[in-house]
């Protein structure tokens, strides 16, 4: 289960009858390798996931697209069947006030310059490095 803050966010429905079909269509848009996907959506702002991820990173990236939408409080995951497990150590971040992907680069990975990757291993979720907000939350691929 993935927590979200309810109130900030992507704003893309209106309503919560057409909450599941936009979420659907969100994910897919730039789907990050989930198959058969389908979307519940409960009245306190929980939406259940279900389908085929590739593997764990496919996983976290569709539960972070959907949290990271107004109206969306928790992601529940826990009828996606993961085909690959991940090896990979991940650490799930929520942007505070004041940061930058730079900063959280240097917070992570001791050098600033590595923001790209943190970019790059969050395109689904980020779509232009100088506008994350506070609560958004990335996936934070930790290095070996």
């Amino acid at each position: 289960m993935f927590d979200f803050i309810k109130d900030i966010g992507a704003k893309i429905f209106g309503s919560k009858e057409e909450a599941p079909q936009k979420l659907k269509e969100h994910i897919e848009s730039d789907n990050p390798g989930v198959e058969n996907l389908d979307i519940e959506m409960s009245d306190d702002g929980t939406v259940k996931l279900k389908g085929e991820a590739k593997d764990q990173e496919a996983l976290e990236k569709a539960a972070l697209m959907a949290g990271n939408v107004e109206g969306v409080e928790k992601v529940d995951v826990s009828e996606v069947q993961v085909q690959q497990p991940s090896q990979k150590r991940v650490e799930i971040y929520e942007i505070q006030k004041g940061d930058t992907l730079w900063a959280i680069a240097k917070k992570f990975f001791g050098d600033g310059n590595k923001w790209k990757k943190i970019f790059e291993d969050n395109k689904e979720v980020i779509k232009d490095p100088d506008k994350i907000y506070p609560g958004q939350k990335i996936r934070i691929v930790l290095e070996d």
